[in-house]
């Protein structure tokens, strides 16, 4: 039998008393986009960030094409750093707040991480640069500086920039909630284009029309456990617990 492309198991992490995750599994297929639902502060952004490790869980594993990641024995050794950081390169992660570097020109920005983690050369890392701002519709701002772009505009260059790094996983949070409604459909359409290209992808997000046109499979959290999974239309129009039918009434979900 196949092992998962992705496997998050028996994930836990706490911060002081706030028990952010609990006993966390999920298994996540090749090609397969996953939307993560849930009320602010029950845990998602966190699961995101230990998949790739930058929030290290407490006690639990991820696995990513059967290796392994990271380590709740304490300090990593340079070997453990080593295969974090090589695990890393293969993972796209895209923030809500853009973190995009502002003293970097558009097309500086997709350049730079390619030649200091991936170690392309200059002329290599500029090709690969233009290709994907092409992609998301950007080729008419490689001279721009980043505060001179629209809210939509820095998404677009975040996920430029991440796509430029060829990963396997992208992970994003978030990605339209810093945006105003005129601009969230920029960010949309590149989404919809990485998932017509077969990108493996979770995404934490509030756009719940997005989430049942195009994601395979919907996982709603609340108080850092996972609460239901599922299908689009069969998790949103028949929930099986209290907790998803009360978070849906709140938002006003009629139909999907």
């Amino acid at each position: 039998m196949t092992p998962p492309f992705l496997e998050i198991l028996e994930i836990n992490k706490r911060f002081g008393d706030i028990n952010a995750l609990k006993n966390v599994s999920l298994n996540v297929s090749i090609g397969e986009v996953i939307c993560i639902i849930g009320p602010s502060g029950c845990g998602k952004s966190t699961l995101l960030r230990t998949i790739n490790w930058l929030t290290p869980p407490d006690s639990g594993k991820i696995i990513l094409q059967g290796d392994i990641i990271g380590s709740v024995t304490g300090k990593l050794t340079i070997k453990q750093n080593r295969l974090l950081n090589n695990f890393r390169a293969r993972i796209g992660m895209v923030f809500q707040q853009f973190n995009v570097w502002p003293h970097l020109n558009v097309l500086e920005n997709v350049i730079k991480a390619q030649v200091v983690v991936g170690k392309k050369n200059s002329e290599e890392a500029k090709i690969k640069a233009i290709k994907m701002l092409n992609e998301v519709g950007l080729k008419d701002k490689f001279d721009e500086w980043p505060d001179n772009l629209s809210g939509g505009q820095k998404q677009r260059l975040a996920i430029a920039r991440s796509l430029a790094m060829d990963p396997i996983l992208m992970l994003l949070d978030e990605p339209t909630s810093a945006l105003d409604p005129e601009l969230i459909g920029e960010v949309l359409t590149v989404l919809r284009n990485l998932v017509k290209e077969g990108m493996t992808m979770l995404i934490v997000t509030h756009e719940l029309g997005f989430a049942s046109n195009f994601a395979d499979k919907i996982v709603f959290m609340d108080a850092g456990e996972i609460i239901e999974t599922g299908a689009p239309r069969e998790i949103l129009k028949f929930p099986k617990t209290d907790r998803l039918k009360h978070f849906l009434d709140k938002l006003s979900i009629t139909s999907f």
